[in-house]
């Protein structure tokens, strides 16, 4: 999705809830979009967001994160080594309500995005057995990547 459609959606997101539409919320949501597929940590954007904003605190990073996951337009993954990181939001994709799945190397720790969800019968099935709505779900899967596994062959 363009810049120009990604900040009329935060605009949007914002004002709904009376939120400010703040610089430091357009600029950490650009990072994040012009970083798609990379799974950033709150440090990482910090750093990056720091060059053309070098007033900006780590802090204020933190808390536009939290604010913009509650808002679904970012989305956090949480790995075993304890770092929490944030990549756009796939409401903000266009996508559905549903993120994508993650493919973790055990070897080399790289995280790779699955896009498929395989998973709606199962969801549906859930809800039929215990009418619980599934509004959404998180899958990591652990092994080794194909560059790793050619190393071990």
């Amino acid at each position: 999705m363009e810049q120009k459609k990604t900040e009329e959606l935060l605009r949007e997101k914002l004002r709904e809830k009376g939120l400010k539409i703040t610089h430091q919320r357009l600029l950490i949501l650009s990072v994040l979009e012009q970083n798609g597929g990379r799974h950033m940590t709150a440090e990482d954007i910090y750093e990056l967001v720091s060059e053309d904003y070098p007033e900006i605190g780590l802090a204020t990073v933190y808390r536009t994160l939290q604010l913009l996951w509650e808002m679904q337009l970012v989305d956090r993954l949480c790995l075993d080594d304890g770092c929490v990181r944030y990549e756009i939001g796939h409401l903000v994709q266009g996508g559905s309500g549903h993120s994508h799945h993650h493919l973790i190397c055990r070897a080399c720790n790289r995280v790779i995005p699955f896009g498929d969800d395989l998973l709606d019968d199962l969801e549906r099935y859930i809800e039929e057995a215990t009418g619980f709505h599934v509004m959404d779900h998180e899958l990591k899967f652990y092994g080794l990547c194909r560059e790793c596994r050619k190393k071990t062959e």
